[in-house]
Protein backbone atom coordinates (compact mmCIF):
# COMPACT_ATOMS: atom_id res chain seq x y z
CA UNK A 1 0.00 0.00 0.00
CA UNK A 2 1.17 3.63 -0.71
CA UNK A 3 1.74 6.05 2.09
CA UNK A 4 3.50 9.53 2.35
CA UNK A 5 7.16 9.29 2.61
CA UNK A 6 7.20 10.93 5.91
CA UNK A 7 4.20 9.04 7.17
CA UNK A 8 4.89 6.96 10.37
CA UNK A 9 1.41 4.92 10.34
CA UNK A 10 1.88 1.38 8.50
CA UNK A 11 -1.07 0.99 6.80
CA UNK A 12 -3.32 -2.35 6.70
CA UNK A 13 -1.23 -4.72 4.20
CA UNK A 14 -3.63 -6.93 3.04
CA UNK A 15 -6.08 -4.45 1.27
CA UNK A 16 -3.63 -3.46 -0.81
CA UNK A 17 -2.26 -7.35 -2.15
CA UNK A 18 -3.43 -9.05 -5.23
CA UNK A 19 -1.47 -11.73 -6.91
CA UNK A 20 -2.45 -11.37 -10.56
CA UNK A 21 -2.32 -9.03 -13.13
CA UNK A 22 -5.36 -7.97 -14.94
CA UNK A 23 -6.71 -4.57 -16.36
CA UNK A 24 -10.06 -5.01 -14.10
CA UNK A 25 -7.92 -4.30 -10.70
CA UNK A 26 -8.38 -0.69 -9.72
CA UNK A 27 -5.85 1.46 -8.53
CA UNK A 28 -5.97 1.11 -4.72
CA UNK A 29 -4.30 4.74 -4.22
CA UNK A 30 -2.86 7.46 -6.54
CA UNK A 31 -0.55 9.69 -6.44
CA UNK A 32 0.71 13.03 -8.53
CA UNK A 33 4.30 12.82 -10.98
CA UNK A 34 7.12 13.77 -8.36
CA UNK A 35 5.65 13.00 -5.15
CA UNK A 36 7.51 10.24 -3.06
CA UNK A 37 5.76 7.51 -1.92
CA UNK A 38 6.74 4.31 0.38
CA UNK A 39 4.60 0.98 -0.52
CA UNK A 40 5.07 -1.90 1.69
CA UNK A 41 5.22 -5.10 0.69
CA UNK A 42 5.02 -8.52 2.37
CA UNK A 43 6.91 -11.40 0.98
CA UNK A 44 6.03 -13.40 -2.26
CA UNK A 45 4.80 -16.32 -0.93
CA UNK A 46 2.68 -14.41 1.81
CA UNK A 47 4.60 -15.62 4.82
CA UNK A 48 4.11 -19.07 3.97
CA UNK A 49 8.05 -19.54 4.80
CA UNK A 50 9.12 -19.27 8.06
CA UNK A 51 12.41 -18.58 10.22
CA UNK A 52 13.09 -21.85 11.14
CA UNK A 53 15.12 -25.35 10.64
CA UNK A 54 13.44 -27.41 8.60
CA UNK A 55 12.40 -27.27 5.17
CA UNK A 56 8.74 -28.75 4.85
CA UNK A 57 7.39 -25.08 4.16
CA UNK A 58 9.09 -24.91 1.18
CA UNK A 59 7.93 -28.39 0.52
CA UNK A 60 4.41 -27.62 0.62
CA UNK A 61 3.86 -23.71 -0.44
CA UNK A 62 1.11 -23.25 -2.64
CA UNK A 63 2.09 -21.31 -5.70
CA UNK A 64 -1.10 -20.59 -6.90
CA UNK A 65 -0.97 -17.59 -4.27
CA UNK A 66 2.20 -15.94 -5.66
CA UNK A 67 3.10 -13.85 -5.86
CA UNK A 68 1.85 -11.57 -3.47
CA UNK A 69 1.89 -7.46 -5.38
CA UNK A 70 1.18 -4.34 -3.32
CA UNK A 71 -0.74 -1.97 -4.73
CA UNK A 72 -2.47 -0.75 -7.69
CA UNK A 73 -0.84 2.85 -7.59
CA UNK A 74 -2.14 4.77 -10.51
CA UNK A 75 0.19 8.01 -11.34
CA UNK A 76 -2.50 11.44 -12.09
CA UNK A 77 -1.94 12.18 -16.19
CA UNK A 78 -0.51 8.73 -17.48
CA UNK A 79 -2.49 7.73 -20.71
CA UNK A 80 -1.82 4.65 -22.60
CA UNK A 81 1.27 4.91 -24.86
CA UNK A 82 3.20 7.04 -22.22
CA UNK A 83 6.15 5.93 -20.78
CA UNK A 84 5.84 5.98 -16.84
CA UNK A 85 9.67 6.80 -15.09
CA UNK A 86 9.79 5.48 -11.71
CA UNK A 87 12.89 6.39 -9.61
CA UNK A 88 13.75 3.70 -6.80
CA UNK A 89 15.00 5.80 -4.09
CA UNK A 90 15.66 2.91 -1.20
CA UNK A 91 14.54 -0.82 -0.43
CA UNK A 92 14.47 -1.76 2.92
CA UNK A 93 13.19 -5.01 5.28
CA UNK A 94 10.95 -4.44 7.88
CA UNK A 95 12.59 -3.29 11.05
CA UNK A 96 10.81 -5.95 12.91
CA UNK A 97 11.61 -8.67 10.60
CA UNK A 98 15.52 -8.45 9.99
CA UNK A 99 15.49 -11.86 8.17
CA UNK A 100 15.07 -13.25 4.57
CA UNK A 101 15.34 -17.43 3.27
CA UNK A 102 16.45 -18.35 0.15
CA UNK A 103 15.38 -21.98 -0.89
CA UNK A 104 15.44 -24.91 -3.46
CA UNK A 105 11.93 -25.86 -4.16
CA UNK A 106 10.55 -29.42 -4.86
CA UNK A 107 10.66 -30.90 -8.47
CA UNK A 108 6.96 -31.16 -8.76
CA UNK A 109 6.45 -27.94 -6.72
CA UNK A 110 8.70 -25.14 -8.13
CA UNK A 111 11.74 -26.60 -9.81
CA UNK A 112 14.79 -24.64 -10.50
CA UNK A 113 17.39 -24.14 -13.26
CA UNK A 114 18.99 -27.69 -11.66
CA UNK A 115 15.59 -29.34 -10.94
CA UNK A 116 15.70 -32.20 -13.23
CA UNK A 117 19.60 -32.64 -13.19
CA UNK A 118 19.45 -32.92 -8.94
CA UNK A 119 15.85 -33.91 -8.66
CA UNK A 120 15.29 -31.33 -6.11
CA UNK A 121 14.01 -31.33 -2.62
CA UNK A 122 13.45 -28.85 -0.85
CA UNK A 123 16.13 -26.83 1.16
CA UNK A 124 16.54 -23.45 2.44
CA UNK A 125 18.59 -21.26 4.17
CA UNK A 126 17.53 -18.35 6.52
CA UNK A 127 19.89 -15.20 6.44
CA UNK A 128 20.27 -12.51 8.93
CA UNK A 129 20.21 -8.77 8.28
CA UNK A 130 22.64 -6.03 10.14
CA UNK A 131 22.22 -3.09 8.39
CA UNK A 132 23.35 -3.92 5.18
CA UNK A 133 25.36 -7.46 5.46
CA UNK A 134 23.36 -10.54 5.66
CA UNK A 135 24.87 -14.11 7.45
CA UNK A 136 23.24 -17.56 7.39
CA UNK A 137 23.76 -19.71 10.27
CA UNK A 138 22.28 -22.79 7.59
CA UNK A 139 25.72 -21.80 4.86
CA UNK A 140 28.28 -20.55 7.55
CA UNK A 141 31.75 -18.69 6.79
CA UNK A 142 30.45 -16.18 4.18
CA UNK A 143 28.61 -12.69 4.77
CA UNK A 144 28.38 -10.64 1.42
CA UNK A 145 26.23 -6.77 1.39
CA UNK A 146 22.82 -7.47 -0.34
CA UNK A 147 21.87 -5.19 -3.29
CA UNK A 148 18.04 -4.85 -2.20
CA UNK A 149 15.76 -4.36 -4.94
CA UNK A 150 11.95 -5.28 -6.15
CA UNK A 151 11.86 -8.73 -7.66
CA UNK A 152 8.62 -7.97 -9.25
CA UNK A 153 7.78 -4.52 -10.70
CA UNK A 154 5.48 -3.72 -13.83
CA UNK A 155 2.78 -1.56 -15.13
CA UNK A 156 -0.98 -2.84 -15.47
CA UNK A 157 -2.03 -4.91 -18.66
CA UNK A 158 -4.68 -3.60 -21.34
CA UNK A 159 -7.40 -5.74 -22.00
CA UNK A 160 -5.69 -6.71 -25.59
CA UNK A 161 -2.29 -7.50 -24.01
CA UNK A 162 -4.24 -9.38 -21.10
CA UNK A 163 -5.45 -11.36 -24.18
CA UNK A 164 -2.39 -11.95 -25.82
CA UNK A 165 -0.31 -12.74 -22.88
CA UNK A 166 -2.77 -15.88 -22.03
CA UNK A 167 -2.86 -16.89 -26.06
CA UNK A 168 0.63 -17.00 -26.75
CA UNK A 169 1.29 -19.02 -23.02
CA UNK A 170 -1.72 -20.98 -23.53
CA UNK A 171 -0.38 -22.56 -26.93
CA UNK A 172 3.42 -23.22 -25.24
CA UNK A 173 1.81 -24.87 -22.36
CA UNK A 174 -0.57 -26.91 -24.82
CA UNK A 175 2.49 -27.90 -26.62
CA UNK A 176 4.28 -29.40 -23.61
CA UNK A 177 1.64 -30.40 -21.47
CA UNK A 178 3.63 -33.16 -19.38
CA UNK A 179 6.36 -31.24 -18.36
CA UNK A 180 7.95 -31.06 -14.96
CA UNK A 181 8.37 -28.50 -14.01
CA UNK A 182 5.70 -26.65 -16.14
CA UNK A 183 6.89 -24.22 -19.05
CA UNK A 184 4.28 -21.76 -18.03
CA UNK A 185 1.22 -21.09 -15.73
CA UNK A 186 -1.92 -20.73 -17.22
CA UNK A 187 -4.88 -18.29 -15.12
CA UNK A 188 -5.90 -20.34 -12.03
CA UNK A 189 -8.99 -19.22 -10.20
CA UNK A 190 -7.87 -21.20 -7.03
CA UNK A 191 -5.20 -19.10 -5.24
CA UNK A 192 -6.21 -15.86 -7.11
CA UNK A 193 -6.96 -12.96 -4.47
CA UNK A 194 -7.13 -9.04 -4.97
CA UNK A 195 -7.86 -7.35 -1.63
CA UNK A 196 -10.46 -5.10 -2.64
CA UNK A 197 -14.01 -4.78 -2.12
CA UNK A 198 -15.40 -5.35 -5.37
CA UNK A 199 -18.25 -6.66 -7.28
CA UNK A 200 -18.66 -10.47 -7.44
CA UNK A 201 -18.98 -11.07 -11.13
CA UNK A 202 -15.67 -8.55 -11.43
CA UNK A 203 -13.61 -10.76 -9.06
CA UNK A 204 -14.60 -14.34 -10.85
CA UNK A 205 -13.44 -12.84 -14.29
CA UNK A 206 -9.91 -11.46 -12.63
CA UNK A 207 -9.58 -14.89 -10.98
CA UNK A 208 -10.43 -16.80 -14.36
CA UNK A 209 -8.06 -14.50 -16.71
CA UNK A 210 -5.72 -12.68 -14.58
CA UNK A 211 -2.24 -13.69 -15.87
CA UNK A 212 0.01 -15.74 -13.53
CA UNK A 213 2.64 -13.44 -11.60
CA UNK A 214 6.18 -15.74 -12.61
CA UNK A 215 7.63 -14.69 -15.57
CA UNK A 216 8.09 -11.53 -17.15
CA UNK A 217 6.02 -10.05 -19.54
CA UNK A 218 6.27 -6.37 -21.77
CA UNK A 219 4.97 -4.15 -18.72
CA UNK A 220 8.01 -5.65 -16.62
CA UNK A 221 6.61 -7.64 -14.11
CA UNK A 222 8.99 -10.41 -12.99
CA UNK A 223 12.53 -9.07 -13.39
CA UNK A 224 14.54 -10.81 -10.95
CA UNK A 225 17.82 -10.84 -12.36
CA UNK A 226 17.92 -7.82 -13.88
CA UNK A 227 16.93 -6.10 -10.82
CA UNK A 228 19.80 -7.76 -9.38
CA UNK A 229 22.16 -6.19 -12.16
CA UNK A 230 20.87 -3.50 -11.19
CA UNK A 231 17.44 -2.10 -10.01
CA UNK A 232 18.55 -1.17 -6.87
CA UNK A 233 18.09 1.65 -4.98
CA UNK A 234 19.18 4.70 -7.12
CA UNK A 235 18.31 2.97 -10.31
CA UNK A 236 15.37 4.76 -12.86
CA UNK A 237 12.67 2.23 -14.60
CA UNK A 238 10.95 3.41 -17.82
CA UNK A 239 7.61 1.28 -18.27
CA UNK A 240 5.28 1.61 -21.03
CA UNK A 241 1.85 2.63 -19.92
CA UNK A 242 -1.11 0.23 -21.22
CA UNK A 243 -4.01 1.87 -19.19
CA UNK A 244 -4.95 4.99 -17.59
CA UNK A 245 -2.79 5.84 -14.82
CA UNK A 246 -0.48 3.20 -15.60
CA UNK A 247 -1.38 1.41 -12.66
CA UNK A 248 1.89 0.43 -10.73
CA UNK A 249 2.82 -2.86 -8.64
CA UNK A 250 5.42 -3.74 -6.86
CA UNK A 251 6.36 -7.08 -4.55
CA UNK A 252 9.06 -9.77 -4.54
CA UNK A 253 11.35 -8.10 -2.38
CA UNK A 254 14.95 -9.22 -2.25
CA UNK A 255 17.73 -8.19 0.02
CA UNK A 256 20.43 -9.69 -2.58
CA UNK A 257 20.24 -12.25 -5.67
CA UNK A 258 22.17 -14.55 -7.17
CA UNK A 259 20.96 -16.56 -10.32
CA UNK A 260 20.11 -20.12 -9.92
CA UNK A 261 17.11 -21.82 -7.85
CA UNK A 262 13.22 -21.08 -8.21
CA UNK A 263 13.40 -19.03 -4.78
CA UNK A 264 17.02 -17.31 -6.34
CA UNK A 265 17.51 -14.66 -3.54
CA UNK A 266 17.29 -13.82 -0.52
CA UNK A 267 13.44 -13.39 -0.07
CA UNK A 268 11.94 -10.49 2.51
CA UNK A 269 9.58 -8.26 3.60
CA UNK A 270 9.78 -4.66 3.75
CA UNK A 271 9.39 -0.89 1.70
CA UNK A 272 10.02 0.81 -1.19
CA UNK A 273 10.17 4.10 -1.37
CA UNK A 274 9.46 5.33 -5.35
CA UNK A 275 9.11 8.55 -6.97
CA UNK A 276 7.75 8.63 -10.42
CA UNK A 277 7.35 11.12 -13.59
CA UNK A 278 5.66 10.71 -16.88
CA UNK A 279 7.10 11.09 -20.34
CA UNK A 280 4.43 11.08 -22.86
CA UNK A 281 4.15 9.83 -25.98
CA UNK A 282 6.94 7.77 -24.49
CA UNK A 283 5.82 4.00 -26.77
CA UNK A 284 6.53 6.50 -29.83
CA UNK A 285 9.69 8.24 -29.08
CA UNK A 286 11.46 5.61 -27.60
CA UNK A 287 9.99 2.76 -29.43
CA UNK A 288 9.23 1.26 -26.32
CA UNK A 289 8.16 -2.62 -26.40
CA UNK A 290 9.39 -3.71 -23.02
CA UNK A 291 11.02 -1.78 -20.19
CA UNK A 292 13.91 -0.08 -20.00
CA UNK A 293 16.00 0.36 -16.83
CA UNK A 294 18.95 2.31 -15.55
CA UNK A 295 20.99 0.96 -13.28
CA UNK A 296 21.97 2.57 -9.60
CA UNK A 297 25.46 4.09 -9.39
CA UNK A 298 25.93 2.43 -5.82
CA UNK A 299 27.90 -0.97 -6.63
CA UNK A 300 29.41 -2.97 -3.41
CA UNK A 301 33.07 -3.60 -3.37
CA UNK A 302 33.69 -7.40 -2.21
CA UNK A 303 37.63 -7.47 -1.78
CA UNK A 304 38.82 -10.42 -1.03
CA UNK A 305 39.84 -11.15 2.51
CA UNK A 306 41.86 -14.21 1.62
CA UNK A 307 45.02 -12.88 0.52
CA UNK A 308 47.06 -8.96 0.73
CA UNK A 309 47.77 -9.02 -2.67
CA UNK A 310 44.22 -9.34 -4.15
CA UNK A 311 43.14 -7.16 -1.32
CA UNK A 312 45.61 -4.32 -2.78
CA UNK A 313 44.63 -5.13 -5.99
CA UNK A 314 40.61 -4.60 -5.16
CA UNK A 315 41.54 -1.28 -4.24
CA UNK A 316 43.99 -0.12 -6.87
CA UNK A 317 41.60 -1.41 -9.56
CA UNK A 318 38.04 -0.29 -7.41
CA UNK A 319 36.61 -3.68 -8.73
CA UNK A 320 35.66 -7.12 -6.99
CA UNK A 321 38.07 -10.01 -7.43
CA UNK A 322 36.55 -12.88 -8.34
CA UNK A 323 36.81 -16.52 -9.28
CA UNK A 324 35.33 -17.31 -12.75
CA UNK A 325 33.85 -20.55 -13.39
CA UNK A 326 33.37 -20.87 -17.09
CA UNK A 327 30.82 -23.29 -18.70
CA UNK A 328 30.49 -24.39 -22.32
CA UNK A 329 27.50 -26.43 -23.90
CA UNK A 330 28.49 -29.40 -23.42
CA UNK A 331 28.33 -32.66 -20.90
CA UNK A 332 26.17 -31.50 -18.13
CA UNK A 333 24.38 -34.57 -17.99
CA UNK A 334 27.97 -35.98 -17.76
CA UNK A 335 27.68 -38.00 -21.00
CA UNK A 336 29.63 -36.09 -23.11
CA UNK A 337 26.77 -34.67 -25.51
CA UNK A 338 27.57 -31.72 -27.46
CA UNK A 339 24.92 -29.09 -27.69
CA UNK A 340 25.00 -26.53 -30.36
CA UNK A 341 25.34 -23.07 -29.30
CA UNK A 342 23.16 -23.58 -26.42
CA UNK A 343 23.83 -21.09 -23.90
CA UNK A 344 21.45 -22.27 -21.43
CA UNK A 345 23.43 -25.55 -21.26
CA UNK A 346 26.76 -23.11 -20.48
CA UNK A 347 25.20 -20.97 -18.07
CA UNK A 348 24.78 -24.88 -16.18
CA UNK A 349 28.04 -26.06 -16.55
CA UNK A 350 29.42 -22.81 -15.29
CA UNK A 351 27.50 -23.07 -12.20
CA UNK A 352 27.56 -27.09 -12.09
CA UNK A 353 31.68 -26.23 -11.70
CA UNK A 354 30.85 -23.65 -9.33
CA UNK A 355 28.73 -25.92 -7.06
CA UNK A 356 31.53 -28.83 -7.47
CA UNK A 357 34.57 -26.78 -6.87
CA UNK A 358 32.46 -24.87 -3.51
CA UNK A 359 31.91 -28.78 -2.51
CA UNK A 360 35.49 -29.07 -2.51
CA UNK A 361 35.58 -26.87 -0.06
CA UNK A 362 33.23 -28.50 2.41
CA UNK A 363 29.82 -26.81 1.31
CA UNK A 364 26.98 -29.34 0.79
CA UNK A 365 25.83 -29.23 -2.70
CA UNK A 366 22.23 -27.89 -1.03
CA UNK A 367 24.59 -25.60 -0.01
CA UNK A 368 26.27 -24.67 -2.59
CA UNK A 369 23.42 -24.26 -4.91
CA UNK A 370 21.67 -22.01 -2.15
CA UNK A 371 25.07 -19.49 -2.17
CA UNK A 372 24.80 -19.36 -5.41
CA UNK A 373 20.92 -18.11 -5.85
CA UNK A 374 21.69 -15.84 -2.92
CA UNK A 375 25.46 -14.11 -3.54
CA UNK A 376 26.14 -11.00 -5.75
CA UNK A 377 27.03 -13.84 -7.93
CA UNK A 378 27.81 -11.95 -11.63
CA UNK A 379 27.11 -14.29 -15.06
CA UNK A 380 27.75 -13.11 -18.45
CA UNK A 381 27.75 -14.63 -22.24
CA UNK A 382 30.94 -14.75 -22.79
CA UNK A 383 30.57 -16.31 -26.59
CA UNK A 384 27.85 -17.42 -29.03
CA UNK A 385 30.14 -16.82 -32.22
CA UNK A 386 32.59 -20.31 -31.68
CA UNK A 387 30.20 -22.88 -32.95
CA UNK A 388 29.41 -25.22 -31.95
CA UNK A 389 30.45 -23.60 -28.18
CA UNK A 390 28.48 -21.07 -26.68
CA UNK A 391 30.45 -20.05 -23.48
CA UNK A 392 29.08 -18.39 -20.23
CA UNK A 393 30.69 -17.05 -17.29
CA UNK A 394 30.25 -16.94 -13.61
CA UNK A 395 31.70 -15.12 -11.24
CA UNK A 396 31.88 -15.66 -7.42
CA UNK A 397 33.27 -12.44 -5.35
CA UNK A 398 35.70 -13.79 -3.07
CA UNK A 399 35.16 -11.00 -0.52
CA UNK A 400 32.46 -13.03 0.53
CA UNK A 401 34.25 -15.92 1.96
CA UNK A 402 35.36 -15.68 5.98
CA UNK A 403 38.14 -18.27 4.40
CA UNK A 404 40.56 -18.46 1.78
CA UNK A 405 39.02 -20.66 -1.37
CA UNK A 406 41.65 -19.82 -4.36
CA UNK A 407 43.24 -22.76 -5.51
CA UNK A 408 46.80 -23.43 -4.29
CA UNK A 409 48.94 -26.32 -5.14
CA UNK A 410 48.47 -28.66 -1.94
CA UNK A 411 44.67 -28.18 -3.16
CA UNK A 412 41.87 -26.88 -1.29
CA UNK A 413 41.19 -27.29 2.26
CA UNK A 414 37.74 -28.73 3.15
CA UNK A 415 35.54 -27.77 6.43
CA UNK A 416 32.69 -28.82 8.28
CA UNK A 417 29.93 -26.75 6.96
CA UNK A 418 27.39 -28.82 8.56
CA UNK A 419 23.95 -28.26 6.48
CA UNK A 420 21.06 -26.22 5.35
CA UNK A 421 17.49 -26.80 6.80
CA UNK A 422 16.12 -30.05 5.10
CA UNK A 423 12.56 -31.55 5.05
CA UNK A 424 11.97 -33.14 8.49
CA UNK A 425 11.83 -36.73 7.00
CA UNK A 426 15.65 -36.16 5.77
CA UNK A 427 14.78 -36.11 2.09
CA UNK A 428 17.36 -34.45 -0.01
Amino acid sequence: MATKANSVAHPTLIKGIHNRWHPDIPPFATVKPGEVFKIECIDWTGAQIGNNNNSDDVKNVDLTKVHNLSGPIAVEGAEPGDCLVVDILDVTPFEQMPWGYTGIFELENGGGLFAKEFNSRACKAIWDFKGIYATSRHIPGVRFAGISHPGLIGTAPSPELLATWNKREGELIAAHANSVPPVAFAPEPVGAYVGQDLPENVKIKIAKEGARTIPGREHGGNCDVIANKRVDRGSRCYFPVFVKGANLSVGDLHFSQGDLSFCGAIEMAGKVTFSTSIIKGGFEKFALKQPIFLPSPIDPMYSSKASPLLRQIALLTLKNVQLVFEGISVDYHGDGKQYNMDATVAYKQAALNAITYLQKIGYTREQAYLLLSAAPVESHVGAVVDSPNACVTLALPLGIFEHDILPKEDGLTKKDFGQCAIRSDGVL
